[in-house]
């Protein structure tokens, strides 16, 4: 497997799906397919930060996920919990920036007070972000901004006719992120599932089989080394 260092993408976004697949296959509890998906988690951020990749973003934890039991979506805190406290460390000594994009106030009171320690603890960090999205949903994403935009209007600071794409993007979670240039997503599924809507319009797709708990180096590698072969017009006719 060959990666060209030349041809790194900047920001990486990852769909990270097949925890309950994964478990249920192994006649386990899906609980325990979330731990295991941590391990996945480690790797990639550390594999990225070792190769070059300057952002990454990982589809933690969506609006829809609300919906599920409440006892996951306490075990699942309970892990996001004991991620950051013990990442901590990790994300100092390698100047790995921490953030994140949702609605994080719906996240518990004792989680939203670590990720906002972790943000503080890392925000001099340059060497790469890693962007948890906690809460997050790409269409509520748009409609948050819309609303931060119209009461922009109202108070005068903005003018309809100043409303591009730019000001858009500003308004959105991920301002002063670039686009992903990537986005994988594991388990064999093909659809976007409410991530990133706006930012993905010509980021290029990686969809992989496995299942987020055995994605580790190899396949993250091998999304890579596909990426580097596309040929990415934007709209244009290339070469």
């Amino acid at each position: 497997m060959t990666i060209d260092p030349e041809k790194i993408p900047e920001h990486v976004a990852i769909i990270m799906d097949g925890n309950g697949r994964w478990a249920r296959q192994k006649a386990m509890n899906r609980v325990t397919g979330h731990e295991e998906g941590t391990e996945s988690v480690r790797v990639v951020v550390r594999t990225s930060r070792e190769i070059g990749i300057k952002y990454l973003t990982l589809y933690a934890f969506s609006e829809e996920n609300w919906k599920r039991p409440k006892y996951e979506i306490a075990a699942l805190m309970a892990i996001l919990k004991r991620f950051l406290k013990s990442e901590l460390k990790e994300m100092q000594e390698n100047g790995i920036r921490f953030t994140t994009i949702g609605r994080t106030h719906k996240l518990p009171e004792e989680i939203r007070n670590l990720i906002e320690e972790t943000i503080v603890k890392t925000s001099k960090n340059t060497n790469m972000t890693l962007a948890l999205a906690l809460s997050y949903g790409g269409r509520q994403e748009i409609y948050d901004a819309f609303q931060k935009i119209a009461k922009r209007i109202v108070s005068g600071d903005i003018q309809p006719s100043d409303i591009n794409e730019t000001l858009i993007s500003d308004f959105l979670y991920t301002a002063g992120m670039p686009d992903p240039d990537l986005l994988i997503r594991t388990s064999g599924e093909y659809r976007i599932s409410n991530f990133l809507l706006w930012q993905i319009a010509y980021t290029e797709l990686y969809i992989t089989p496995a299942l987020w708990p055995d994605f580790r180096r190899e396949e993250y590698l091998k999304a890579i080394e596909e990426y580097q072969k596309r040929d990415r017009r934007f709209g244009g006719a290339g070469e």
